[in-house]
C-alpha cells in the first residue's frame, strides 16, 4: 500500500532519471497526468467503466487539464480521480458541456455535479416525463403562490434582462408534477449558508442557481435511483466542504509500477537487487447514502 505521495515522488525520479538535469526530477502537471493515465492499471479502470469510449474520455482528461491553469496545480491524482466519478456516471468532463466540472480547490481536484448532470441522471431513470428550470426576469413574473404551486409566468411582459428569481418543475410518468420557485435573494442566502468555496459561483452563477434548484426540487420530492444518491451525496458534501480532503493518505485501486533508478543506497535497501517497485492503492471511501427530505 502506498500513497498518493509516493506516486508523485517516483513520478518524480523516473522524469528525472539518472542525470538528474532537466527540471529538477520534476514532471509538468500535463505530463504528470499523461503518466497516470497511462498506466496500464488505470486504463484497464477506465475501459471497465466505459468500454470503447476510454481513449476520447481520457483524452478529454488531457485536454482539459491543458485548458485550465488552476486545475494544472493541483495533485494529478485527485484530478484522474474527480473524472473517474464522472466516468461512473457516464458524465463528459468537458465544462463547456456542463454536465459535471472538476473543480480545483487549492492543489486537490473536486468532482461536481452540474444541472444538466442531475437532469441526465433523472431522465435515466425514466420515471421523468418532463424536468426543467429557468431563470425568471424582471416583469415575466405573475402570479406566485407557495402553498398551491402555481407559477404564472408572462414572458411577453419582460421588462429588462435582470434575473429576479428561478422556477424549477418536473412531472413524474403516474402525474405527480411539482413546481418551485426561488428570488434571487433566497438562492443568494442559500449560497451564503451552504457553499463553502465561491469558484462555481463566480464563474457561472446562473448554472449554479439552477442547480440549487433541481437538486433541491429532486432530492425533497423526486424518485431517486441509487447513482442518483451516489452522485448526489458527493456533490454535497464537495460543495459544502471543499476541505475535508485526505492530504496524505489517497488509494485509488491501481498497480503503478514505476523503474527506480539503480543507486548504492537502493541496492543496501533491497538486497535482492529488485529495481522496479509496485505501488498498491484501493479506494478507502464509500459515499454514505443520503438522508432524503
Amino acid at each position: 500500500m502506498a500513497t498518493t505521495q509516493d506516486v508523485k515522488s517516483a513520478l518524480a525520479r523516473r522524469a528525472g532519471g539518472n542525470s538528474g538535469g532537466g527540471n529538477g526530477g520534476q514532471l509538468t502537471p500535463i505530463a504528470g497526468v499523461k503518466s497516470l493515465l497511462n498506466s496500464p492499471s488505470i486504463k484497464k479502470r477506465f475501459d471497465e467503466v466505459l468500454g470503447n469510449r476510454a481513449p476520447q474520455f481520457m483524452t478529454s482528461i488531457i485536454n482539459l487539464v491543458n485548458s485550465d491553469t488552476n486545475l494544472q496545480k493541483c495533485d494529478p491524482m485527485s484530478v484522474i480521480g474527480s473524472c473517474m466519478v464522472a466516468a461512473t456516471l457516464d458524465l463528459p468532463v468537458d465544462k463547456n458541456l456542463g454536465y459535471a466540472w472538476v473543480v480545483p480547490y487549492g492543489n486537490k481536484a473536486q468532482f461536481q455535479l452540474g444541472y444538466k448532470g442531475y437532469v441526465q441522471l433523472a431522465l435515466r431513470t425514466g420515471k421523468y416525463r418532463a424536468i426543467n428550470a429557468i431563470p425568471i426576469r424582471e416583469g415575466e413574473l405573475v402570479k406566485w403562490n407557495p402553498l398551491t404551486e402555481e407559477l404564472v409566468v408572462d414572458f411577453e411582459k419582460r421588462k429588462s434582462d435582470a434575473i429576479i428569481g428561478y422556477a424549477g418543475y418536473f412531472e413524474l410518468v403516474n402525474g405527480f408534477k411539482k413546481t418551485v420557485f426561488w428570488t434571487k435573494e433566497e438562492i443568494e442566502k442559500h449560497r451564503q449558508r451552504f457553499s463553502k468555496s465561491d469558484f462555481g459561483w463566480r464563474n457561472d452563477y446562473d448554472a449554479m442557481a439552477l442547480k440549487t434548484i433541481i437538486r433541491n426540487m429532486l432530492s425533497k420530492w423526486g424518485i431517486l435511483s441509487i447513482e442518483m444518491q451516489e452522485a448526489y451525496v458527493r456533490d454535497i458534501q464537495n460543495e459544502e466542504n471543499p476541505d475535508k480532503t485526505d492530504d496524505g493518505e489517497q488509494y485509488i485501486d491501481v498497480d503503478y509500477s514505476v523503474a527506480e533508478p539503480e543507486q548504492e543506497q537502493n541496492d543496501e535497501q533491497n538486497p535482492d537487487g529488485q529495481a522496479d517497485r509496485s505501488i498498491d492503492f484501493q479506494d478507502n471511501q464509500e459515499p454514505e447514502q443520503p438522508t432524503l427530505v
